[in-house]
């Protein structure tokens, strides 16, 4: 019996050993692992943060683009304004007013018709505002039909 434990005791040793360098070799290879996962960990999170602060950017950049645009189509728009002395005449009696009307356009484009308000002043009127004839006379703004674009007739 001896001579076969001492047999025996080399391949013991060696399965002692292989067991041994294998949980050793094992444990090498979580610690790895865990060290490729925070390392993962890490670059997954700073590209989540360039992902998220790029797309902050771009929606950023889209609506300043967005504002400009609005400022211009804004900056476009404007209201025209004229106004005139108006002097009816009915009978005896001779009244002046002063007539304001006022349009939005856009660029050169009236967007509104134009809106009149009539103001009474007195009987002088002022030099720098041009004199119309009797209110009978002119046309009023909403007896003046609207201008119709005639489309090209495709054949």
């Amino acid at each position: 019996m001896p001579e076969a434990l001492w047999i025996a005791l080399p391949f013991v040793a060696a399965l002692g050993s292989g067991a041994l360098s294998f949980i050793v070799a094992r444990g090498r290879m979580k610690v790895k692992l865990a060290q490729e996962r925070r390392e993962q960990d890490k670059v997954r999170l700073e590209l989540f943060l360039q992902v998220r602060s790029a797309r902050e950017r771009a929606r950023a950049a889209e609506m300043e683009a967005g504002r400009k645009a609005l400022d211009e189509v804004l900056s476009e728009i404007h209201v025209e304004e004229r106004h005139f002395i108006r002097e009816a005449v009915s009978g005896s009696e001779r009244r002046q007013c002063l007539v304001l009307q006022e349009r939005v356009c856009f660029r050169n484009t009236p967007l509104t018709h134009w809106i009149e308000r009539e103001l009474q002043t007195g009987d002088r009127p002022d030099p720098g505002l041009r004199l119309l004839p009797a209110a009978g006379r002119q046309k009023r703004p909403a007896e003046i039909p609207p201008v119709r674009k005639s489309r090209p007739r495709l054949r």
